[in-house]
C-alpha cells in the first residue's frame, strides 16, 4: 500500500486535524512541512511569524514523535518540494488543508496539475475556520459582505465534529527527515524581544488558562485595553495550532463564549470573503477615494509611536515589543493612519504584517479595510476619536503608562492630552496633526465617494 503524505501549512497541530486522519487511512504517513521560498524570503519577512513558526514547528514534530512519526521538513519552491517528496517515497495522494488566499488556491491548483502528470491525487480537507467558505451564503448564492446577517446563519451551519488526534503513526522505511531550521537561517532581522512561544502545546495551554481566567467576564472586559482581557490566542489561530473549530466547540455554550465566540465569526468572515475575492488583499470592497497621505514622515511618525497621541503611540510601540496590539488599540491606530493622517490603509497593512505574529491576510486587510471605510463596515464614515478613545478604555493611563515611558508618572488628568510643557519637559512629541482638522480635510475629500 502506497503511503500518503498529510503536507501542513497553516495547521500545526495533531488535534482535530481531517487531513492528518485522512491520511492514516494509508499504512505509512509522511508528515510535510515545506518552508516556501517566495514566503520565508524577501523585503517583507516578519521574524515575529518565523520564530513562532519554528517553535511551532519544533513543538509538531515532538507531537509526531509521540506518535511514532516525525516531521518531515523540505525548503525550497513548494509545489516542487511537495512533488519530489511524493515522488521519492512512491506515495500517490496527497491531503492537505484548504485554505482561503489567492496565493495557497494557486499553490494547491498547481500541485493537482503536477500531480495529474506525476500521478498522484491531491484531497483538501477543512480545518482553518470553523465553517468551510462557500458553507453560509446569501439567499441568492452569494457570499455576504455584511457581518450581521452573515453571523445568524453562521450559527445555523451545522458545523462539522472535531476529530481526535491520531493514536499511532507510521512513517515509511528510509525517508530523509530534513530538520527544522534556526531563525538566523531565515532571517537576519531580530524579533521583537516579547513574544509568545509556538507550538500547539503552549497554545492549549494558553487556551485553558484564559477559559478558566478571563472568558467568563470577557463580554465586559475584552474593550478595557489595561486589563488586557483578551484571549492572545491569536498566533495560534493563524498558525492552526489551535483548531477554530475545537475552541469554538468547546467555549460556545459557556459563560462568556458567545461574546468570545462572536469574535471566531468575525474571522471566518472575513476568510470567507477573501476565499470569495481574493484581491481584496490590496484592493477596495467599496472605493472612498484617493486618499491624499503617503509613506513620508507622518507615517514614520505613526510607525515609530511617535505621534503626539498617547494612546495610538502606546499601540504602536506595543507592536514593537510584542508582535501584538490589543484590538480596540489596533481599531484606533487604524483610524488615526487613515482618516486623521488620510495615509492608504494598504502601507499600515503592510507595516502591522512585519510585526505581527498573528498576521492573517483576511483578518489583518480586511479589518484595515473596515477601519479605512472601504471594506465592510456599513458605517464607513466611522471615526475613532484617540483621545476620547484613550479617556474610555484606559481611564486611568494603564495602557498608556506600559508602553510610553515618557508619560509614565504623568498625572491622570493629563495623560490622555498631555500639556505642551510636560511633553517638551519629558521629550514626547507634540501633535502630529489636529485630530478635527484632518477629519474636517478627510470628509471633505470623501463626501463625494460615499455613499450612504
Amino acid at each position: 500500500m502506497s503511503p500518503a503524505i498529510v503536507v501542513f501549512t497553516r495547521d500545526l497541530r495533531v488535534r482535530d486535524h481531517p487531513a492528518l486522519i485522512a491520511a492514516c487511512e494509508a499504512q505509512h504517513v509522511v508528515p510535510l512541512f515545506v518552508l516556501d521560498d517566495a514566503l520565508v524570503s524577501g523585503l517583507h519577512v516578519c521574524a515575529n511569524r518565523l520564530q513562532f513558526l519554528i517553535q511551532s514547528l519544533a513543538d509538531l514534530d515532538v507531537s509526531l514523535r509521540e506518535r511514532g512519526a516525525a516531521l518531515v521538513v523540505r525548503r525550497g519552491r513548494w509545489v516542487d518540494e511537495v512533488a519530489r517528496v511524493v515522488r521519492d517515497c512512491g506515495g500517490d495522494t496527497v491531503h492537505l488543508s484548504d485554505d482561503v488566499s489567492g496565493y495557497a488556491n494557486a499553490r494547491h491548483d498547481r500541485l493537482r496539475m503536477v500531480g495529474a502528470r506525476q500521478g498522484f491525487a491531491v484531497i483538501t480537507h477543512p480545518g482553518v475556520t470553523v465553517v468551510p467558505p462557500g458553507a453560509v451564503l446569501t439567499g441568492s448564492g452569494t457570499t455576504y459582505l455584511m457581518f450581521t446577517p452573515f453571523y445568524r446563519r453562521w450559527n445555523d451551519a451545522v458545523w462539522r465534529n472535531p476529530v481526535p488526534a491520531p493514536k499511532r503513526l507510521s512513517l515509511p522505511a528510509g525517508i530523509d527527515l530534513g530538520s527544522v531550521p534556526t531563525l538566523a537561517a531565515l532571517t537576519d532581522i531580530t524579533p521583537s524581544p516579547e513574544l509568545p512561544a509556538g507550538g500547539e502545546l503552549a497554545g492549549l495551554a494558553r487556551m485553558r488558562t484564559w477559559t478558566s481566567d478571563g472568558l467568563a467576564g470577557y463580554a465586559e472586559a475584552h474593550n478595557d485595553v489595561a486589563a488586557d482581557m483578551t484571549s492572545h490566542c491569536s498566533p495560534y489561530l493563524h498558525f492552526g495550532c489551535l483548531s477554530p473549530l475545537e475552541v469554538a466547540t468547546r467555549l460556545r455554550d459557556r459563560a462568556g463564549g458567545v461574546a468570545f465566540v462572536r469574535q471566531l465569526c468575525w474571522r471566518d468572515f472575513f476568510h470567507h470573503l477573501l476565499a470569495a475575492r481574493p484581491e481584496l488583499t490590496r484592493r477596495d470592497l467599496r472605493a472612498r477615494g484617493i486618499p491624499s497621505g503617503t509613506e513620508d514622515e507622518a507615517f514614520a511618525a505613526w510607525c515609530e509611536g511617535q505621534t503626539g497621541y498617547p494612546l495610538v503611540d502606546a499601540g504602536m510601540r506595543q507592536l514593537q515589543r510584542e508582535g501584538f496590539i490589543h484590538n480596540r488599540v489596533r481599531m484606533v491606530v487604524a483610524s488615526f493612519l487613515t482618516k486623521d493622517l488620510d495615509v492608504p490603509w494598504q502601507l499600515g497593512a503592510r507595516h502591522f504584517m512585519s510585526l505581527l505574529v498573528d498576521g492573517d491576510l483576511a483578518n489583518n486587510q480586511l479589518n484595515w479595510q473596515w477601519a479605512a471605510g472601504t471594506g465592510t463596515d456599513t458605517n464607513p464614515h466611522r471615526i475613532f476619536n484617540p483621545t476620547r478613545q484613550s479617556e474610555r478604555f484606559d481611564p486611568d493611563g494603564i495602557y498608556i503608562r506600559r508602553y510610553v515611558t515618557e508619560l509614565a508618572d504623568l498625572d491622570t488628568a493629563m495623560i490622555h492630552n498631555p500639556p505642551d510643557l510636560e511633553r517638551t519637559q519629558r521629550g514626547y512629541p507634540p501633535k502630529l496633526i489636529d485630530h478635527a482638522e484632518a477629519i474636517a480635510h478627510y470628509r471633505t475629500r470623501t463626501a463625494a465617494n460615499v455613499s450612504n
